[in-house]
């Protein structure tokens, strides 16, 4: 509850904001919308296993597509006029479908639940884990939902939805980051010994050292140990996912850097090969 209330009301409250000036009934489709996704996820990430779950590449489009529907229903919103809700309703299907395809969109705890559902190694374990964990993160959005429906109402409607498109933009920069479409970052120190096993630190805040320097040309072993939990703890790493505590052999790599990110795309490391 704890978890998956922080993380993921941050990444999709956002998408809500459309929802305050639909139907009175739209905030409660758009959460069974989204039981019943993520319980069909777990039950064939279960049944199947990782092959159904999109990789860091195709979140990070879908997490940039989110970004830009928040935006658009924040504009949508800034452009009433007066207070009363005006403009057109979204469809009745709208608010279910929007709900569902949050699935699409996971936050760091929801990739660490994905991942869960993946080892239980059967549809009705991976299906509970992925139920459990929505019911336990939809009071927060309930109560979100009602807020912006109240606030929509009055005056604060505009400042709702100047905060809704800095949403959208956090939205959009964390898949650029995911999808590692950012400049290089600042490699490690030239000083830094060179040595084939990098140990990384997974702590609440990234991760530690952020940047770290490997030979090229030989075999390197990347050992991820987790310190703290949150975003950090499931990590994209050569276009896959991995939860936290995590060792990874890579084959030579030629001279270069290599960029990862946390599975919400919100903090980054380079491993630079020379």
């Amino acid at each position: 509850m704890l978890a998956g209330t922080a993380s993921c009301t941050a990444v999709h409250g956002g998408l809500m904001v459309g929802l305050a000036e639909g139907r009175g009934r739209a905030v409660a489709w758009f959460l069974a919308g989204r039981l019943t996704s993520y319980s069909a996820a777990g039950a064939l990430l279960g049944l199947i296993g990782a092959a159904v779950k999109p990789p860091p590449a195709a979140r990070a489009v879908l997490l940039v597509a989110a970004g830009v529907l928040v935006i658009v229903f924040a504009v949508r919103a800034l452009r009433r006029t007066g207070c009363a809700p005006g403009g057109r309703e979204l469809p009745p299907m709208a608010a279910p479908l929007l709900g569902a395809a949050t699935i699409l969109v996971p936050c760091g705890v929801t990739i660490g639940m994905e991942l869960v559902a993946v080892s239980s190694g059967s549809p009705l374990p991976g299906a509970a884990v992925m139920a459990g964990f929505v019911l336990g993160s939809s009071p927060a959005l309930a109560l979100l939902g009602y807020v912006l429906r109240r606030v929509s109402r009055t005056r604060l409607s505009k400042v709702t939805a100047v905060l809704a498109v800095a949403a959208g933009l956090w939205t959009i920069g964390a898949g650029v980051n995911l999808g590692g479409w950012l400049p290089a970052g600042a490699s490690a120190g030239p000083d830094r010994p060179l040595s084939r096993t990098v140990t990384i630190y997974a702590t609440h805040d990234g991760y530690r050292p952020a940047a770290v320097e490997a030979p090229a040309g030989v075999p390197v072993e990347v050992v991820f140990k987790l310190v703290d939990r949150g975003c950090a703890q499931t990590v994209a790493f050569a276009g896959r996912d991995l939860a936290v505590p995590a060792t990874v052999k890579l084959p030579p790599q030629p001279p270069g850097e290599l960029r990862y990110a946390c599975g919400m795309g919100m903090f980054t490391g380079f491993i630079k090969f020379s």
